[in-house]
């Protein structure tokens, strides 16, 4: 039977009396609460030392400190539509059961489901993340004292998958923060939480990896680990042994649904400014470059002449963006943002969305070998911002095993495009086809030169040495990139 990896985050969803795993957008699971111990002193922890015996960390006392700050967050969200179809039943084979009699259910039915959360002040504030409070027509915080209180939403940043809560009370249990950015891989961590809904449950295990990117975590430097994360987890806090938090628990990596070794964080320090921007003023606001970047692979950087694969590989720029108007170009390797350096694609868009709006910031570049200072005025992120008949050219230009045509003016104009050449052929074990080309591309330089016709890319792959890789400029669909092919 096929089934396909995907990232879940740490979410599942009460419906009657069956339990449904999988990518939803309320989190986890109502239980019967757990017994809990009584709510601690009211301020922060103090930091402790871990106590090992036989080499492992003494978890006890940190598990005592901050439970009690660790709270249960019970949703009730509007109903997600599928009108009492089976739980569990594949999308695929939904159309088979609508419209089958006892599979319809009132439209005002609500969907009731929980997750977890922090306590980051004594009057109130709470953080958990963006997806638990998603679609919320009301919110309840449980506390360890075993008091149920309405929670307010004061923010919410989707590109972070941060939520800040507020409810009315004082003299609250509260974390300490930590700093993220002293982690290290097999450092251990403790999460602490309501998997199925199991109230201030603890868990434990080591950081994996640090700084990944995620296809949904634009903005977000994951922390891997291989702490157990269940549904009802997310928005709760990950601790370092010193009893402060680093992380918030987020989202899984599985092919169930559960809990399969790898899980992943937001780490504190993108917690931290999120949560002061969503307190002060309701909604965050990002720094904006105009850019699309990739990473670099060793054979992207052959091709540029670089020794290592480090910085962002600027595949497009917006036009009349921050970075167009600084005098940035596709095929530029981004290696530095102002104080911080840039070592992957995933470390740029993090320094740039913290920037302040109007910041003149130094954006060092390698170009063509050489390296470059460009002065670039920060912009506002916006919404939006994202970051004739063709002949085809006969042979297999230059033995990369693909056919091309040129493109129309219609064509360019179309596509946003002063040059480009479709790719109408790609043949079966070519190295255009190893390389990721396929029918439908459009190739748009070949070694930063512009591609104008067959005859120019023909002539720039015989030229280019063999054994050596080129970097085409491609455009698949309305993204662009570089891949690096190997001439034979």
């Amino acid at each position: 039977m096929f089934t396909r990896n995907k990232l879940v985050l740490a979410a599942g969803v009460l419906m009657s009396s069956a339990l449904v795993l999988g990518n939803l957008p309320v989190m986890a699971e109502i239980a019967s609460p757990l017994p809990v111990s009584p709510a601690p002193a009211t301020t922060a922890p103090a930091v402790t030392t871990p106590v090992t015996t036989s080499g492992l960390p003494e978890l006890t006392t940190l598990i005592k400190q901050n439970g009690a700050a660790v709270v249960n967050i019970s949703v009730e969200g509007k109903s997600s539509g599928r009108g009492g179809l089976p739980e569990g039943l594949p999308p695929e084979l939904e159309r088979f059961f609508r419209g089958m009699p006892d599979m319809t259910e009132p439209e005002s039915r609500s969907e009731k489901a929980t997750g977890s959360g922090f306590i980051i002040s004594a009057d109130g504030y709470i953080v958990t993340n963006a997806h638990v409070v998603e679609n919320a027509k009301s919110i309840t915080i449980g506390l360890s004292d075993r008091r149920d209180l309405p929670a307010e939403i004061i923010g919410v940043d989707t590109l972070s998958d941060i939520a800040l809560l507020k409810v009315k009370a004082d003299n609250l249990p509260v974390v300490q923060m930590g700093d993220s950015n002293a982690l290290e891989v097999g450092q251990w961590v403790v999460a602490i939480g309501a998997p199925f809904g199991l109230d201030h449950s603890a868990t434990q295990g080591i950081v994996s990896a640090l700084s990944r990117s995620l296809p949904d975590g634009t903005y977000v430097p994951f922390i891997q680990t291989d702490v157990a994360v269940n549904p009802g987890n997310s928005g709760g806090p990950l601790f370092d042994l010193s009893g402060r938090v680093i992380g918030v628990n987020s989202q899984i990596y599985s092919r169930s649904g559960g809990y399969m070794g790898i899980s992943f964080a937001i780490p504190v320090n993108v917690a931290k400014t999120v949560v002061e921007q969503l307190k002060n003023k309701g909604k965050v606001e990002r720094g904006w470059l105009g850019v699309a970047i990739q990473d670099m692979s060793q054979d992207l950087a052959s091709s540029f002449s670089l020794s290592q694969p480090d910085g962002a590989l600027v595949s497009s720029v917006q036009p009349d963006s921050p970075a167009d108007k600084a005098g940035v170009q596709a095929g530029d390797v981004i290696v530095g943002f102002g104080t911080g350096k840039v070592k992957s694609s995933a470390d740029l868009p993090l320094l740039v969305g913290n920037t302040p709006i109007g910041t003149q910031v130094p954006l060092k570049l390698l170009r063509a070998g050489s390296e470059k200072t460009l002065d670039v005025t920060i912009a506002k992120l916006d919404s939006g911002d994202k970051e004739a008949a063709p002949v085809v050219a006969g042979g297999d230009s230059g033995m990369l095993g693909l056919a091309v045509s040129s493109l129309s003016s219609g064509d360019l104009k179309d596509r946003k495009l002063s040059n480009g050449l479709m790719v109408e052929e790609v043949l079966a074990g070519s190295v255009a086809e190893k390389a990721g080309l396929e029918n439908g591309d459009i190739i748009m330089s070949i070694n930063s030169q512009p591609v104008t016709s067959p005859v120019d890319l023909k002539t720039a792959v015989q030229s280019a040495p063999s054994g050596r890789p080129i970097a085409l400029l491609i455009m698949q669909g309305e993204q662009t990139r570089f891949i690096a092919i190997t001439k034979p």
